[in-house]
């Protein structure tokens, strides 16, 4: 909350409170005077009594009517009565001048004084709350850029004072300042969307030919590939005005208020059009509908009101919906039928020469040394979404005000890649002799496995340097080629890599360590991908026995078999695993030699290249390294 709407809140409060203390003055003053002239009907030989008892003070008498008022008591504890007179009473006169009451009182009428009390009471509170409403009303409608008519009672309980409004971000398109230049390493989906930008700028060829732009486009795809950043530069190509809207600003507490935001977008986008209408995450509004009993009203209608305007608007205008998700299995088939999203737009991560793009158009913001090799980078991040690698550019660039630099070295960009990959460099965590002796076994049983299998990636780093990721050392292995494909060998390879850490340990010291965690959980899931999801099991053969839970957020996997399947699956994913583990001991007794002399240069340096530990590897002093042989 900002400043001003705290200033706001704390106005709003002193208008109460100012408001509150004026009625209790009022009820204060005027309450005790109503209160003492307030009229009580009697009987009149209650009166004759209270006249013989010298209660009696004064009396007003009308003979027209037969009615006399009187009072009692003098002061604050003065009572006003009323009663009417019996006829023919000749000696009222006589007994009031024996009791000396003044007969000829002149009594002030007080017969509506009950009504004025009442209105003091109780008007005086409503009129005071609607007051206060009327005036929170109008502040939340000028706050909320609103000056229509309201619906509110009291001041902001209703409909009204903008909380229908659909509040979405309008940007012109010459000021999103994004265009395709801008977006690197999704060329293919560029592609797809050059046709829209084609026909928000010229929609009479289309029309012409009898041809309809698509009313929409999703786009999909992991966090971080630029899906905002396309849809901004579809905008800034067209030069069409932008609105944007995250999904999860529909999902309202109270059923309706999302389908209201959903009208008022689609209106101001007819007033707008031609212009684009992008929602980000809009699974957060779209998730599948069903009949279950914990099916939420109001985000149904929400969607349903979606899918009605994306059914109703005149794409002829020029209106076109843009949305990104990365959860697309989760979304309503009606939403993604043709007429709505006619288009879904993969947005994945990039290749090799789209990582080395996405590092140019990221480096030029930032000074760097001349000769600087972003190809280096792009190898040693396979995986990496343009916003990792935006990171590790913004990362080296600190490094180098912090190391006194006024230009990026290639060096600040090597380290940014170790930090975005496993963290800052730990100071505080110090190792003892003996758990820095295992962990360069561990690091160097990894790399040894690694370089002596055929198709596995060349070791390029290797450190034991403690990160604040968790990890106590990493091995680090760049692709020299970008690969699309994974052979079954290759697959066994990397698995058998994984093992290298807690064979070595087996090996030289007889023990296991917590250290190899993280190498179990990757080479179970490799295990276990190949059985269930791309039929490399001799057992199963091509059957498919799960599926992603979440193909770009990394969900896990559902199996889809029966329990006794799922055993055997376990166990062939035990025989993968353990089949890897005794590759590596293999291949680490076979260089037991190499493995000594590397760990114990490794324990002194902390941090050695490939070119070097290649150096020592394959250098011709007796022990060159030797293949695994094939398990039998």
């Amino acid at each position: 909350m900002d400043m001003n709407e705290n200033k706001r809140r704390r106005s709003m409060l002193l208008y109460i409170l100012i408001a509150i203390v004026a009625y209790l003055a009022i009820s204060q003053a005027l309450g005790s005077n109503l209160t003492a002239t307030h009229v009580e009907e009697v009987s009149y030989s209650s009166f004759l009594n209270m006249v013989d008892n010298n209660e009696v003070k004064a009396v007003d008498l009308n003979t027209g009517t037969n009615e006399l008022t009187f009072t009692t008591g003098e002061g604050d504890s003065q009572k006003v009565y009323t009663t009417t007179m019996w006829p023919n009473d000749d000696t009222l006169i006589q007994r009031l001048n024996e009791h000396k009451v003044d007969a000829d009182a002149q009594i002030p009428d007080t017969s509506n004084n009950f009504w004025l009390m009442m209105l003091i009471s109780y008007g005086l509170p409503i009129l005071i709350f609607l007051g206060i409403g009327w005036w929170l009303n109008r502040r939340m409608k000028k706050a909320m850029g609103d000056d229509g008519p309201s619906m509110n009672f009291g001041g902001g309980f209703g409909m009204g004072g903008g909380l229908g409004k659909s509040n979405a971000k309008e940007i012109k398109g010459e000021e999103t300042g994004v265009t395709f230049k801008d977006v690197a390493g999704q060329d293919e989906a560029k592609e797809s969307l050059e046709e829209i930008v084609s026909f928000l700028k010229s929609p009479e060829k289309y029309n012409e030919i009898g041809a309809r732009c698509p009313r929409g486009a999703l786009l999909v795809g992991p966090p971080g590939t630029g899906k905002t950043l396309l849809a901004k530069a579809v905008a800034g190509e067209a030069g069409v005005t932008f609105f944007q809207i995250a999904g999860s600003a529909f999902v309202e507490m109270f059923v309706g208020r999302g389908a209201a935001k959903v009208r008022d977008l689609f209106k101001q986008a007819s007033e707008k059009a031609p212009c684009i209408v992008f929602i980000d995450e809009i699974d957060a509004v779209g998730k599948r509908r069903d009949t279950s009993l914990s099916s939420n009203d109001e985000r149904e209608q929400t969607l349903n009101q979606l899918l009605s305007e994306m059914d109703g608007f005149d794409n002829h205008k020029g209106i076109v919906v843009l949305a990104a998700t990365n959860r697309p299995e989760s979304l309503d088939p009606a939403l993604l039928r043709p007429g709505r999203f006619d288009r879904r737009i993969p947005v994945e991560l990039p290749d090799l020469v789209g990582r080395e793009a996405i590092l140019k158009i990221h480096a030029n913001d930032v000074k760097m040394e001349p000769g600087i090799d972003l190809g280096i980078v792009a190898r040693s991040t396979p995986g990496a979404s343009g916003a990792d690698l935006a990171n590790i550019i913004n990362e080296a660039a600190l490094r180098a005000v912090r190391m006194g630099r006024r230009r990026v070295t290639q060096e600040d960009l090597l380290e940014s890649v170790d930090v975005v990959i496993a963290g800052e460099k730990k100071k505080s965590t110090v190792l003892s002799q003996h758990e820095k002796e295992v962990v360069s076994y561990h690091e160097t049983g990894h790399a040894i496995v690694a370089a002596t299998q055929k198709g596995s990636a060349p070791v390029s780093k290797i450190t034991i340097v403690p990160r604040t990721s968790g990890a106590l050392g990493f091995t680090m292995q760049v692709e020299e080629d970008e690969h699309f494909l994974t052979t079954r060998q290759q697959a066994k390879d990397k698995i058998a890599v994984l093992c290298g850490g807690r064979a070595a340990e087996e090996l030289i010291f007889g023990e296991m360590t917590t250290g190899a965690a993280n190498d179990i959980e990757k080479a179970t899931q490799l295990a276990r991908a190949m059985v269930t999801q791309y039929g490399m099991s001799d057992k199963f053969g091509m059957v498919q026995l799960g599926q992603p839970a979440s193909r770009y957020l990394g969900g896990g996997q559902q199996l889809t078999c029966s329990e006794g399947t799922a055993q055997e699956i376990d166990a062939e994913v035990q025989a993968l695993v353990e089949e890897g583990h005794q590759t590596a001991l293999r291949t680490l007794q076979e260089n037991r030699f190499k493995l000594h002399e590397i760990a114990h240069y490794l324990q002194k340096k902390e941090t050695i290249t490939g070119e070097e530990f290649m150096n020592i590897l394959t250098r011709d002093d007796g022990f060159a390294p030797k293949m695994p042989k094939t398990a039998e």
